[in-house]
């Protein structure tokens, strides 16, 4: 199933919308700003929080914690240099290691378990550059899938210098 994420650039406080191809909208992302550890959260359309993302604070790799009603469900390391291999990687309670791979700097990837793709992450049909495609392969890892789709891109617009988030 495909998903849209919007980014209201010009709200007071910034928000996201993630809906479906047909528009309806499933979750707001509310990013709570100024803070040593920046948080966001995940919020249903009957104000529940699916999800909690938290970047922390003074790590040596670019550490985001993705949680659910308190416990960390993944772990997303971004590295610094990078010569071989990926440049991020994501470790999940259940053992699991995902790798994004693809076009980063172009918002063209891929999130992959052993080969397989789980999600594709598309800027390829939008003109605009605050939407964007999250094409969920594996449905019972939607949400999640969707979660980390907005954790890349946020990391990668401030590697990008547009600065839009914390995160």
């Amino acid at each position: 199933m495909r998903y849209l994420i919007r980014d209201r650039m010009f709200a007071f406080h910034e928000e996201a919308w993630i809906e479906t191809e047909h528009r309806e909208k499933l979750y707001r992302v509310n990013k709570k700003l100024f803070r040593l550890r920046s948080t966001f959260h995940f919020v249903d359309t009957r104000g529940t929080v699916v999800a909690t993302i938290v970047r922390k604070a003074l790590t040596w790799h670019h550490t985001i914690l993705i949680k659910h009603e308190g416990e960390v469900v993944a772990k997303i390391s971004k590295r610094f240099l990078k010569l071989f291999g990926d440049r991020f990687k994501v470790r999940l309670r259940d053992g699991r290691q995902l790798k994004i791979v693809g076009n980063l700097w172009d918002r063209e990837f891929d999130i992959r378990h052993e080969g397989t793709t789980l999600a594709h992450i598309s800027r390829r049909w939008f003109s605009i550059r605050d939407a964007y495609a999250v094409d969920v392969l594996s449905p019972q890892d939607a949400v999640l899938l969707i979660v980390l789709a907005v954790c890349v891109d946020h990391t990668l617009q401030d590697l990008k210098g547009e600065k839009i988030t914390n995160l």
